[in-house]
């Protein structure tokens, strides 16, 4: 009886997980049956205002996901492509049942070269004749930024425009390491060469501060000269109401001419209405962003035959596969094969968007860029960042363009291992080794790095930065002493960059698209998207777990902490010589 009761409760665990497995497959193909309907379901109306809200995360490059369980469970990211968006403003300008652009944000999750590419957009889309209007209850520095390019800008009566210039702000540990007896051993070389910095001082050195201030007064001086050409004011007068907090409330802002007005929504919707030509009692409609590209205007349409492939480069280089958050060899390289080999493909604009990573991993990228080249023009557009390995796979393509606020160069290499010796010593942990060569006993987080591990790695730091800056220095026409002087680990904007050499124009996306079209003598392309980013049945599983459990983070500890939780985290996460940006700063 036993038996036949354990058996009877085998069938039905198989067929319970049956049901479960079918209901599954029923919702699988229920969600992607629908999403292919998207297009469809998504109707412009006449008279409607384009709502531009960029409260999803940008990325320059965001595909939909082919992970059915992030799509049942609805743990798929809230994403923008950043090509999608300049697209569907483009096509704003040509649709006659978009009467204007209404910008309505108050958080921009995007970088600065994403915002400023999505400014000159804006600013191409009043050529049409339609208006571009701002409203919001709060603006931040960011999103004032975007929104100064409007015809005019509104405020919510009781609001606040946080607008004082840029700042930046680095978290040091050596006093923490200290304490606890847990140490990060660096080895780098480049005085710029900060991203150690942290685990070393408890302050900024003076070169770190030197660059630090270089370009956040780039960056900000970009941003002035912006804001004086559409807000009408000089830019030393914009510097004096930075200064002296002179746009803080409504009433100063609009004395200091840095808004149009103050008003409550339902008053700011009759001036839409007005400014769309339409009567008071006449319905006005609108679209999101984000429905706007849904309905199929996410595109470009055309005929042309020849393409121009565009390879989207994100997140930090990692020695692998990669995915659509981090840069692997393995992708990108068959991005690059894929392109060169096809026949309709006739130019390559390589996407920058990253801070840098592993030595080893740029270095195979830099390699199948020097070989594709050979074949077909590779062209690099830079994106918020391409600094250190970001540059490395940059810096040997024929032309190189980026962002006025693009943050690039950080030549320079480092090394960093855990050391937890003081602290085991602390509790009464001891650890031996028994090898059976001089050198054959592996580096110990339990034992003190020992003056023989320093040395060698410290050889393999310099080596590493001798290639680096030689590779720079052939694919930029440069001798290896003007790369060095450039170099050091130094952190520079793009328009900085333009100055010494590292970039050969100043421009978006859109522009590098251009340059690449041009150096093949064609007029007419439609762009070829890579990498494909296909999930694996085992990473489709632990996706969603990843983003439950960072949700629980964020609710219990908040989003700001999780931030520094993740930034620790992830000094643990790099392996080998690093070429990477050399801080972590967040620009407030």
């Amino acid at each position: 009886m036993t038996f036949l009761r354990e058996l009877l409760a085998v069938i039905l665990g198989v067929f319970i997980s049956f049901m479960i497995m079918f209901f599954v497959f029923v919702a699988i193909g229920s969600v992607l049956s629908s999403s292919f309907t998207d297009d469809e379901k998504v109707l412009v109306k006449n008279n409607s205002v384009l709502v531009l809200k960029l409260e999803d995360v940008i990325k320059d490059y965001a595909p939909k996901t082919d992970d059915p369980f992030a799509m049942i469970l609805g743990l798929e990211e809230d994403k923008m492509g950043l090509n999608k968006i300049l697209n569907a403003i483009d096509n704003a300008k040509y649709d006659d049942k978009i009467l204007g652009i209404s910008i309505e944000s108050l958080m921009i999750q995007g970088g600065m070269g994403q915002i400023q590419e999505i400014r000159d957009k804006l600013f191409e889309f009043k050529e049409s004749g339609k208006f571009i209007t701002a409203y919001a209850d709060v603006y931040e520095q960011r999103n004032f930024y975007l929104s100064s390019v409007a015809d005019s800008i509104y405020v919510n009566p009781v609001g606040m425009i946080d607008f004082r210039g840029l700042s930046g702000e680095v978290l040091f540990f050596k006093d923490f390491q200290e304490k606890y007896g847990m140490k990060m051993e660096v080895i780098r070389h480049g005085k710029y060469k900060s991203a150690v910095e942290p685990f070393i001082a408890n302050e900024m050195s003076a070169e770190n501060r030197e660059q630090t201030e270089a370009f956040l007064n780039s960056i900000w001086s970009e941003m002035v000269e912006d804001m004086e050409e559409s807000r009408k004011i000089e830019a030393s007068e914009i510097n004096h109401i930075a200064d002296e907090l002179m746009a803080r409330t409504p009433d100063l802002a609009i004395e200091n001419r840095m808004i149009s007005g103050k008003l409550y929504k339902d008053q700011y919707i009759k001036v839409l209405k007005r400014l769309g030509g339409l009567e008071e009692n006449r319905k006005l409609y609108s679209v999101t962003l984000k429905n706007y590209i849904n309905s199929g205007k996410g595109r470009i349409i055309t005929n042309a035959s020849d393409k121009i492939a565009v390879i989207y480069a994100q997140g930090e280089i990692i020695y692998g596969k990669g995915n659509e958050n981090n840069i692997g060899p393995e992708l990108i390289i068959e991005s690059l094969k894929k392109a060169r080999k096809s026949k309709d493909i006739k130019a390559i604009v390589l996407r920058v968007n990253s801070p840098g990573g592993s030595a080893l991993a740029s270095d195979i990228i830099w390699r199948e860029i020097e070989i594709t080249k050979k074949d077909k023009p590779v062209v690099v557009s830079m994106g918020n960042l391409a600094a250190s390995g970001g540059y490395y796979i940059s810096c040997n393509a024929d032309k190189i363009v980026a962002d006025p606020t693009t943050i690039t160069g950080s030549i320079g290499v480092f090394g960093m291992v855990p050391n937890i010796s003081e602290f085991t010593e602390r509790i009464g942990i001891n650890a031996e080794q028994v090898g059976t060569n001089k050198r054959s006993l592996n580096y110990s987080l339990f034992e003190p790095m020992t003056d023989d591990f320093y040395k060698v790695t410290k050889e393999g730091i310099e080596e590493v930065y001798s290639t680096f800056v030689t590779k720079v220095a052939d694919g930029r026409n440069m001798t290896f002493e003007e790369v060095d002087s450039i170099a050091q680990g130094r952190v520079w904007t793009g328009k900085q960059a333009l100055e010494n050499g590292l970039v050969d124009e100043l421009g978006g996306l859109e522009d590098a698209i251009d340059l690449a079209a041009s150096l093949v003598n064609i007029d007419e392309y439609r762009l070829r998207n890579y990498p494909n980013y296909k999930k694996e049945l085992k990473d489709m599983f632990s996706g969603p777990f990843a983003s439950v459990k960072q949700q629980i983070l964020i609710d219990e500890i908040g989003e700001e902490n999780v931030k520094i939780y993740k930034q620790i985290q992830q000094f643990g996460d790099w392996k080998g010589i690093q070429t990477r940006l050399p801080f972590l700063l967040e620009i407030k």
